[in-house]
């Protein structure tokens, strides 16, 4: 696990970094980091493009459920330069090509018969190409597929709005016949606008309490820095660097690929750093407090993304 060198250096932004390291592959998350899902955050815009003329390699990495072309609409629609990207990966994407392809052996072996928990307000995830069979009962189920915490899919192809009570029944009843369970998001919570929205991630930590097996996609887990590395043309992992406002996920798992990171302290974890406004600084005691508690160590950190 990586120390934490440079927290006690003061940065006023992403161009100190820049001036004094070589970091080719800048791996961004996008909620908390860029914007907060309804708007950038102030400075976000020019600070990407800032980093761009300088030639990183800027690959978004996000705990999304959805496919990474979303994402990158998405960003689009928000005001973000698609040319500013080299790529992006996101959790929802790993989940579908390891559904398609199913070259590992974990995959290999689940069946084709799914329940699935997904969305309703924030749109469903549509499962084309994969070749799975979405059942209404868990008792004709293999496995459960986790993308969202709104809904239940069925086999006739739409929704039923589900509340997450019986959405915990149904895990139970899951955990018992021993179904393993697959989550496209391990996000716990996210932010949307100041409004905190439950992710999959939370209903998956339940299931493991109920003592169900859970492969976890996403950060803080290697794979998808692996990924977002090859996106970028960086196999060594000296040369990347993560820049996220999560502990559990964005530090947690750069600390996990053995790259350096950026630590936002105005987003997911502003509160518990008694932060009130935007840009506002946290105190250096506060921020040793807290990445303490969540065993995740940043390089670097900083109040927002900015240049």
């Amino acid at each position: 696990m990586l120390s934490s060198p440079h927290l006690s250096q003061p940065m006023n932004g992403l161009k100190d970094i820049v001036e004094t390291r070589n970091f080719k592959a800048w791996l961004l998350d996008q909620y908390g980091v860029l914007h907060d899902g309804k708007q950038p955050y102030p400075g976000a815009i020019s600070t990407l493009k800032n980093l761009a003329t300088v030639g990183a390699k800027i690959v978004i990495i996000s705990n999304s459920s959805r496919r990474a072309s979303t994402t990158m609409e998405k960003l689009k629609g928000l005001g973000f330069d698609p040319s500013f990207f080299t790529g992006a990966i996101t959790s929802g994407e790993l989940t579908h090509q390891s559904l398609q392809r199913r070259d590992d052996p974990w995959f290999a072996a689940l069946g084709r018969r799914c329940i699935h928990i997904t969305w309703k307000d924030r749109g469903a995830i549509s499962l084309e190409g994969l070749d799975l069979n979405v059942v209404d009962n868990v008792e004709e189920a293999e496995f459960v597929l986790a993308h969202g915490t709104e809904a239940i899919g069925l086999s006739s192809g739409g929704v039923s709005p589900t509340p997450l009570d019986e959405l915990e029944k149904i895990l139970e009843k899951s955990a018992a016949r021993r179904l393993p369970m697959i989550v496209a998001n391990p996000d716990y919570v996210t932010v949307e606008a100041n409004v905190f929205h439950i992710m999959p991630g939370t209903l998956a930590a339940k299931y493991e309490e109920l003592g169900g097996e859970v492969k976890w996609m996403g950060k803080p887990h290697k794979m998808i820095y692996e990924s977002a590395m090859a996106i970028a043309g960086v196999d060594n992992p000296e040369e990347a660097i993560a820049v996220g406002d999560s502990l559990h996920h964005d530090i947690k798992g750069a600390n996990v690929a053995g790259i350096e990171s950026v630590f936002i302290t105005g987003g997911i974890h502003g509160s518990e750093l008694g932060l009130t406004s935007f840009d506002e600084t946290a105190s250096l005691d506060s921020v040793k407090t807290l990445t303490a508690k969540h065993n995740a160590f940043p390089s670097y950190v900083l109040s927002a993304f900015k240049w």
